[in-house]
């Protein structure tokens, strides 16, 4: 009984991680179809690097395990980091900026896909099939880098070009005091998400 019960679980994190994977290659892409961004701009956004990350991950993890791509992707450190970066990513986008526009047809499934549909699929995927183990508690700060940098790169290319991803750090319409507190807000969205994912794992409690 035990032994059937084991292979049964490994197919349905394979299936699972294959279709969230599905799931944010077709939104990254036709997103990119439909939309009039440059490829710069285009991969400027954080929700799109954070689909292509969900999307790598699962990938190589399910299907190249021991390639050193696949390798790094199946740590529970990597994983949780996405899952911080893809919970803030439907967070922010629900709560902040889904009033600021109105999408139809291809552009409203898309979006959604993107910013609903892949984030909570690769949580449930974090929540039955992660890794096991328990994590520091300094990742939940190293995590954040990722973030941070994106953010200086967003300043400094928006500055230069005068385009920027998100209203919140428009810095040609917002002072730079206010896009520096909108900056420590997210930021600390982003660490104490990522404690609270730390504390799961130290719970040493997995649904599977």
């Amino acid at each position: 009984m035990e032994s059937t019960s084991i292979p049964k679980k490994s197919t349905a994190k394979k299936v699972f991680a294959l279709v969230t994977a599905a799931f944010a290659w077709a939104a990254v892409i036709v997103q990119y179809c439909i939309g009039n961004a440059s490829v710069v701009n285009f991969l400027s956004y954080f929700t799109i690097l954070c689909n292509l990350l969900v999307a790598v991950c699962l990938t190589f993890s399910t299907l190249m395990p021991g390639r050193r791509v696949g390798k790094l992707f199946s740590g529970l450190s990597a994983q949780s980091a996405i899952a911080v970066y893809v919970f803030i990513v439907g967070l922010v986008y629900n709560t902040v900026l889904r009033g600021i526009w109105a999408p139809t047809g291809m552009a409203w499934l898309v979006d959604n896909t993107l910013h609903v549909v892949v984030p909570v699929l690769y949580l449930l995927y974090w929540a039955l099939y992660r890794p096991h183990g328990a994590l520091q508690w300094q990742s939940g700060f190293y995590w954040a880098v990722f973030p941070l940098l994106y953010l200086v790169y967003s300043l400094v290319h928006g500055a230069m070009v005068h385009w920027y991803p998100y209203p919140f750090i428009d810095a040609d319409k917002l002072a730079y005091t206010r896009v520096f507190i909108n900056a420590v807000v997210v930021t600390s969205a982003f660490v104490i998400t990522g404690l609270i994912i730390v504390l799961i794992t130290r719970s040493g409690k997995r649904s599977l």
